[in-house]
């Protein structure tokens, strides 16, 4: 384990991603783990086992690989020099982030609905969304901006500090080999509803607890904007389960309350229509226009600043029981 060295390592890394994001010169270790996935899937799927289980073992050997790397680079970095291993905390953790890469990509939505029209928005929340985008109205593709912009506070900024509290940029890594392996073979479709299931429950079981604390980092951040806290804490516990994924909802019924508008209901992936239930219904007649994927973008900065905060805290507590 290579819990937090210094107080300043968590607030570098996320002030990095923040304000360079993932600058298209630098290697994402991100790419490194989509690469590896592609390329081992093929043999995994070989292996005369049921495909439950070979899909298991694709995702233990993926998780176990990025964890002994990680684990190995900020052995070798300490050995050379405690700096050097600060560095390269701060780096893994960084990549680790994606706050600002969401931002863009949720305001690029906003932007081409605003200069290119309908398609040239479809085009670019087709590229951050699974669903069919094809067929969206103005108010559908801004709801799916929207949309991801709650679920990933979780994904790209919540899960990642957690775990990096938790056990250090090498733990960091592995939940985002977990994450990445859910969004290339976690689908419930013909290909992956057996091979990807390990890895979808896998991603469930990582984001649970994160999940559920993002209401509270929504709540916390919106009390500076609109002080109702209140109001988010009742919205996200009562909607929270509304969504076929048992964490996505708390973070979209935090924005969702927060906004004032409503999320889910029926969306198509993969030529089906899959009915979800509504989130805050109850605003169901108020418009989604471009200034909401905004709104969606400032809460969702603000939402990482609290979580980072208590991200800091859990690493404190951590050192101390160390």
């Amino acid at each position: 384990m290579f819990p937090i060295s210094e107080w300043y390592i968590l607030p570098a890394a996320f002030l990095l991603d923040l304000l360079v994001g993932d600058p298209a010169f630098i290697p994402h270790p991100i790419c490194w783990m989509g690469n590896l996935i592609s390329k081992s899937e093929a043999f995994f799927r070989r292996l005369k086992v049921p495909t439950v289980v070979s899909g298991g073992l694709f995702t233990v050997c993926m998780v176990a690989v990025v964890w002994a790397v990680a684990t190995a680079v900020m052995a070798v970095a300490s050995y050379v020099h405690a700096d050097l291993a600060r560095v390269v905390e701060i780096l893994m953790i960084w990549f680790a982030i994606s706050t600002r890469s969401l931002k863009k990509a949720a305001l690029a939505v906003s932007d081409a609905l605003r200069m290119g029209g309908l398609e040239a928005a479809r085009a670019k929340v087709g590229m951050i969304v699974g669903r069919d985008t094809s067929q969206l109205d103005e108010r559908g593709v801004l709801k799916a901006a929207v949309e991801t912009v709650a679920e990933n506070l979780v994904d790209g900024v919540i899960s990642p500090l957690f775990f990096a509290a938790l056990g250090g940029a090498p733990l960091a890594m592995t939940y985002k080999m977990v994450n990445t392996l859910d969004s290339m073979v976690g689908y419930r479709n013909e290909t992956y509803i057996a091979f990807g299931k390990v890895s979808a429950r896998l991603d469930d079981v990582v984001n649970f607890i994160p999940a559920r604390l993002s209401v509270f980092c929504v709540a916390a951040a919106n009390y500076g904007i609109a002080r109702r806290w209140k109001e988010i804490l009742r919205a996200a516990f009562r909607d929270g389960r509304n969504h076929l994924s048992p964490n996505a909802g708390y973070p979209e019924a935090s924005f969702a309350e927060a906004l004032e508008v409503t999320m889910g209901g029926p969306s198509v992936y993969f030529g089906k229509v899959v009915d979800k239930d509504y989130i805050c219904e109850e605003y169901k007649e108020n418009p989604y226009v471009p200034a909401t994927v905004e709104s969606a973008c400032r809460l969702m900065v603000w939402s990482a600043a609290v979580s980072l905060f208590g991200a800091m805290t859990l690493a404190h507590l951590m050192n101390m029981v160390a």
